[in-house]
């Protein structure tokens, strides 16, 4: 019995301690939606997470605030660490439907998030937001070219995309994303090569065989290869890579039999 009384008192204890740690911690986590953190002069940036030098700062405003002027999209930047003045800043900017803030924090896997307005959700629909983030504020885009970056280049994709009358994807093609686009034409480019191979005697290309797989040859090239260059750029040069990959491709497993026989007739 005294044993289990002595646990009992400790645990009021340990209880009554762990109380006042959080009532001692309460204070400070109050400063988190903190409207004191607001500047006293309007501005469209609030780079309390320091990810912009003053002249990027400088720069930055002064095109955001021209950008709203001409085009009335309000674009605004929160940058955030371990303080923010939370949902104050919606009145601080009086955001609205034609407003996007971006913020900005380098706690999470990836830095950027959105606060779409519902007129600029009419342009740039929910994928676009997606790609857009993934695109330019992963750990991997941040580590190479810097938050800064990562901000400036996805607010320059929303100011083209806004001007041009919307976007379902974000302009631009990423030379990693073009390789993968590259991959996928050269192996649809394989399947339609062993596809077309003459199975009969005095055949020159099968084109049924050809025509049955193309459901997936056509998805390989068509979706995956020229679909997500055309919708991204209006260059030529990675549009006519990729028909060339798909060529090259379709050729050589095309005259893979020659090869092949050619090897035997030397052996």
């Amino acid at each position: 019995m005294k044993k289990t009384h002595k646990k009992t008192y400790w645990q009021t204890c340990l209880a009554g301690i762990l109380a006042l740690l959080v009532w001692a911690i309460a204070p400070a986590a109050h400063a988190y939606n903190n409207p004191e953190l607001l500047p006293d002069l309007p501005t469209p940036i609030i780079d309390l997470g320091r990810n912009l030098t003053d002249t990027q700062e400088s720069n930055l405003a002064d095109d955001l605030t021209q950008f709203e002027q001409q085009t009335g999209w309000k674009l605004r930047v929160l940058t955030q660490f371990d303080q923010t003045p939370g949902r104050a800043v919606k009145d601080f900017w009086g955001l609205n439907d034609k407003s996007v803030l971006l913020i900005a924090d380098a706690r999470g896997g990836n830095i950027l998030n959105f606060s779409v307005g519902d007129d600029v959700y009419s342009l740039l629909p929910r994928t676009f937001w997606i790609e857009l983030q993934t695109r330019y504020g992963n750990q991997f885009f941040v580590r190479d070219n810097g938050s800064d970056q990562s901000i400036i280049q996805s607010l320059e994709s929303i100011k083209t995309c806004l001007v041009q009358g919307g976007c379902n994807v974000v302009p631009g093609l990423p030379r990693e994303q073009w390789i993968l686009t590259l991959i996928t034409s050269l192996v649809g480019g394989v399947i339609f090569g062993f596809a077309a191979i003459p199975r009969q005697n005095g055949q020159i290309f099968a084109w049924q065989w050809a025509l049955i797989f193309s459901p997936l040859w056509g998805i390989l090239f068509i979706a995956f290869g020229i679909g997500p260059v055309v919708s991204r750029t209006s260059e030529w040069l990675p549009l006519v890579r990729n028909i060339i990959g798909f060529a090259l491709g379709a050729l050589v497993a095309y005259l893979s039999p020659s090869f092949n026989q050619s090897e035997i007739s030397e052996t």
